[in-house]
């Protein structure tokens, strides 16, 4: 990839940056002249294969995020989300944090968690014992309910088991569990796990005299986790009147009490769930489950808190740090057949599921740097204002150039809504 040809990309045209992609080589002549052409949404009958009662497609807009150095790999990152001002914020933080060696990650060995859930085992530590000896047993069965996983280098590793102690306050029984720790390869791997979990409890279901309530995975994937960090020089923090220093340490509270306060860190998190979920739904994984499993992770701890760190390194640094659980995939899903997903595979230099997850967890820090940094300076609102003028302009019915026109007037007004822009156009009409 050279990027000397995604310099100043937002500044582009729509043709201009898809041929920049092409000198770029992230695209062929033929996938520029098919993207230009046809675009990335479904066809009719893609869309009726996906989903029940079909009518037609919502669609997001797809961009780009620039100036990503990961582990030393440039990376040029789609994103869809039809949330203004976030691929320019996640750009922006990537060429300061770039500027300073960019991002480094750690992603963890790709474990997918499996439960068969039992109820009505009178003798439960007679159970834990009975399945724990016949672990290889059930390893194997696991296996032979879907050998193609395996014979790819995937497949069920290793089992544990926990006991859901009983709660007569709320009337609630207590419940064995059986967990499967399963490798899935390049898939997030939902369909594997279920097919396993449905094939061992017959014999779990032997062995303990209890019965099968639940058999399907677990999206709260604490075995498959990625971190990313970064430092930043202080030097690289000034921003109009404040110094580096200050900003540094501004964005160390702020860190801190999104650690400590429950109703801040929602919103803290939040903005790292923007970046995350954006090249998630752009690379045609299950967001939800993301979402579900990552809001999990942050309470961990019994508390809510903040997924980011944020501190002061001995050299007077800023340092950030990120871990997220993220079971996505590479193949499988709607990763093959929607048009966005295969582009953006492509775009990303086709990654592996590793890779992918050091994208994600990378572009969530950057997002969240670059939340913190706008707080505890101008503001969130200066930069995202800006992106929602031209939404009020084009809602008001601007067209063209009328757009810039429309969204540039209404910058410099009291009142920015819907009710100006009309009648900022109405006037240049």
């Amino acid at each position: 990839m050279n990027t000397d040809y995604l310099a100043k990309f937002y500044k582009k045209t729509y043709t201009e940056k898809i041929d920049a992609l092409v000198k770029a080589e992230l695209l062929t002549e033929l996938q520029a002249d098919n993207l230009k052409s046809e675009g990335v949404d479904l066809g009719q009958e893609i869309g009726e294969h996906m989903i029940e009662n079909y009518i037609g497609n919502y669609s997001l807009p797809l961009g780009l995020a620039m100036n990503f150095l990961i582990d030393d790999q440039e990376t040029v990152i789609p994103m869809a989300i039809e949330e203004p001002s976030v691929i320019a914020a996640a750009s922006f933080a990537a060429k300061i944090i770039g500027s300073a060696g960019g991002f480094t990650t750690v992603v963890s060995e790709r474990m997918m968690i499996g439960q068969v859930t039992l109820k009505n085992v009178t003798e439960p530590s007679t159970a834990i014992k009975k399945i724990k000896a016949s672990k290889q047993e059930i390893l194997d069965r696991a296996n032979e309910a879907h050998p193609s996983i395996v014979k790819r280098g995937g497949g069920a590793k290793e089992l544990s088991v926990r006991l859901l102690e009983s709660d007569p306050s709320e009337n609630i029984p207590s419940f064995l569990v059986v967990h499967l720790h399963i490798d899935t390869q390049e898939a997030m791997g939902a369909n594997i796990v279920n097919t396993m979990m449905e094939g061992i409890a017959p014999y779990i279901e032997a062995l303990t005299g209890g019965t099968a309530l639940l058999r399907i995975l677990s999206n709260y994937a604490t075995e498959c986790i990625a971190t990313a960090t970064c430092t930043i020089p202080t030097h690289k923090l000034t921003s109009g009147q404040f110094s580096g220093e200050e900003v540094r340490d501004k964005v160390v509270e702020a860190a801190q009490v999104a650690w400590v306060d429950p109703y801040r860190a929602v919103t803290h998190n939040k903005g790292i769930m923007n970046g995350v979920d954006a090249v998630v739904v752009a690379s045609g994984n299950d967001w939800r489950a993301i979402e579900a499993g990552v809001h999990a992770f942050a309470a961990r701890s019994g508390q809510y808190r903040a997924l980011s760190k944020w501190h002061k390194d001995e050299a007077g640094d800023l340092v950030g740090t990120l871990s997220l659980p993220l079971p996505i995939g590479t193949v499988g899903g709607s990763i093959g057949i929607h048009p966005a997903a295969k582009l953006s595979k492509i775009l990303l230099q086709e990654p592996d599921a590793k890779r992918l997850e050091s994208i994600l967890v990378s572009v969530g820090l950057a997002q969240n740097f670059a939340a913190l940094r706008a707080l505890v300076t101008d503001g969130i609102q200066k930069g995202h204002m800006g992106l929602h003028a031209r939404s009020l302009a084009i809602s008001a019915g601007a067209k063209g150039e009328q757009i810039e026109q429309v969204a540039e007037s209404l910058k410099h007004t009291s009142h920015m809504n819907l009710q100006t822009a009309k009648a900022i156009l109405e006037n240049l009409t």
